[in-house]
């Protein structure tokens, strides 16, 4: 049994980490440019690293990399050799590993009781994050299934041979894309768990028009995913699309939105939704009764956010 696999059957509620990016610029780190956080694993790996650490302070179970805007391709153009740019693939899983054993030595043993020790979980976003256009948010580019595994393969490559303890597949807003990634790791990586996250923009449909059922059915089919769910998609979307997914397909679910408010991709900017209405922590005690087993928050979501979700969901 692999350690996710064991975690999800041991603990009724898996707590994730929130926001890398969003949270770095809040705090006054500049993340333009294409490279967004992952420049930080060139210019000062610390900042990333002490971040993850605020997360298993606040409790999370599972610490996602700090790889989702990293890629070989990104990291070449970014003036790295193939091989330095596969080293520093592999970092990102070491950073979060200190991380959780630096916060761990500390805690006491009363609260280790309380929860179990964090995995790492290797992010791997969509190829639209290398593409720095926004088009996480529409899934509007198309490579063939040769193509969709040339470019994820290197990074799997990596971030497993560092160790980390599953892949998070996340923020994937394109069909063609996930049926590639899963053929990909069933193919060259079998043993290897994962959990699948798409973004959606509406109730029935992932960013690319892809219907919810059909995605269903393909996490369905492989026994490498062991909880799907949705990320980085406004909250008062989540409960029609947890429905229609839970009618095709029994494994754990996840959530972990945004904030609720909208990315202007022509701008950069976020900007307030009026449809939100509920703060983190409500959402999630209503995804709770639908049967979600893990949660957390992406971009603009806080530390704060995530230890309020430790302190009342696990009660």
């Amino acid at each position: 049994m692999g350690a996710f696999k064991d975690l999800l059957e041991k603990q009724e509620v898996i707590i994730l980490d929130g926001a890398l990016g969003t949270e770095l610029e809040r705090r006054g780190y500049d993340v333009s440019g294409k490279l967004w956080s992952a420049k930080y694993l060139l210019e000062n790996p610390q900042i990333l690293q002490d971040l993850h650490e605020v997360y298993v302070q606040a409790g999370s179970d599972i610490i996602t990399t700090s790889s989702y805007q990293a890629s070989i391709p990104a990291f070449v153009e970014a003036g790295l050799s193939p091989e330095k740019a596969y080293e520093l693939m592999k970092e990102t899983v070491c950073l979060a590993r200190d991380a959780i054993q630096n916060v761990w030595k500390v805690l006491s043993s009363e609260v280790k009781k309380q929860r179990p020790y964090p995995l790492v979980a290797g992010s791997v976003g969509p190829y639209a994050a290398y593409l720095a256009d926004g088009s996480e948010y529409t899934g509007a580019y198309h490579l063939s299934e040769a193509e969709f595994k040339d470019f994820h393969r290197p990074r799997i490559q990596a971030l497993l041979g560092a160790g980390c303890d599953l892949l998070a597949i996340e923020t994937i807003p394109n069909g063609a894309e996930a049926a590639a990634i899963l053929r990909l790791l069933a193919e060259e990586f079998p043993k290897t768990e994962a959990y699948l996250s798409f973004v959606a923009q509406s109730e029935n449909t992932i960013s690319d028009g892809t219907k919810i059922e059909l995605l269903g059915r393909l996490a369905q089919s492989s026994p490498q995913i062991l909880a799907v769910g949705f990320n980085c998609t406004a909250p008062h979307l989540i409960a029609p699309l947890l429905e229609k997914l839970k009618q095709v397909c029994d494994k754990p679910l996840l959530s972990y939105p945004n904030s609720g408010e909208i990315y202007n991709v022509a701008t950069n900017t976020w900007q307030d939704n009026p449809e939100q209405q509920l703060c983190l922590t409500d959402y999630s005690q209503l995804w709770k009764k639908q049967g979600v087993q893990l949660f957390g928050g992406c971009c603009r979501t806080r530390p704060e956010d995530i230890r309020r979700l430790a302190s009342e969901l696990r009660t």
